[in-house]
């Protein structure tokens, strides 16, 4: 009997609006997305409430290069042992390039102002450097695969599980601010995002894929009837992030 792949939150910061992920099948667990520098613990946290430790952890996969999803990466590599992967588009940010950082409203204006997601971490070169295609996860026992969904950065990747579910990072996000808090049902753009019409198409192209429910990186998770009416917006309007 195959058994059932788990997704398990790691609030990294309160109501949700910093969300990584733990992907558990039995005694294998895969990690998505690190949160910011210094997350070890609230990782932890999450791995011996599922009576796992970090030697469970098989894989670490990053959606993409910005500060709060890979600013633990190199740390959680050195207690972990586990690879980490991640792709080529946003390998120049994983070795200290800036960021691309095009707002997508006021806030987004303001949070670039404080640097914040501008701050240096420890950067690092990711084990698996993923290009074009899909990259298969199941022979480190979860049955899920990778695709390149860009848009938010160019080297935005999600994990689709056989189920339906899927870890989009932040191709969309919901609740107000940065994310989570209320409202947190009505997708919206995360503060920045670099190419939103590709972010629809990208959105689109897992919703071709029966990905069903969507786990964010800021606030989620939502269901497909909300992603697609977010996508429908994002390509209607030609939403543009302010430079």
């Amino acid at each position: 009997m195959i058994e059932k792949t788990r997704v398990e939150t790691i609030q990294m910061l309160p109501f949700g609006m910093l969300n990584a992920f733990l992907l558990i099948n039995q005694s294998n667990a895969v990690l998505v997305d690190t949160g910011l520098p210094n997350s070890e613990k609230q990782v932890e946290k999450v791995l011996r409430g599922n009576g796992l430790d970090w030697s469970n952890i098989r894989s670490i996969v990053l959606t993409h290069a910005h500060i709060d999803h890979a600013g633990s990466a190199a740390r959680l590599r050195e207690l972990t042992g586990a690879p980490i992967i991640a792709h080529e588009g946003d390998l120049p940010q994983l070795q200290g390039a800036r960021p691309l950082l095009r707002p997508t409203g006021a806030f987004g204006r303001l949070f670039h102002k404080t640097g914040a997601i501008q701050k240096p971490f420890p950067y690092f070169l990711p084990d698996v450097v993923l290009s074009t295609g899909m990259f298969d996860l199941t022979d480190v026992g979860i049955p899920a695969r990778i695709l390149h969904t860009p848009g938010h950065t160019q080297g935005s990747i999600s994990v689709l599980l056989d189920d339906g579910k899927v870890i989009a990072g932040d191709l969309a996000a919901s609740g107000v601010l940065l994310g989570g808090l209320i409202l947190r049902s009505r997708p919206k753009q995360p503060p920045f995002e670099e190419i939103p019409l590709q972010v629809a198409k990208s959105l689109k192209h897992l919703l071709s894929q029966s990905c069903t429910r969507f786990y964010l990186g800021h606030g989620g998770p939502l269901g497909a009837g909300q992603i697609r009416k977010h996508a429908e917006f994002l390509a209607t309007t030609g939403a543009r992030p302010t430079s």
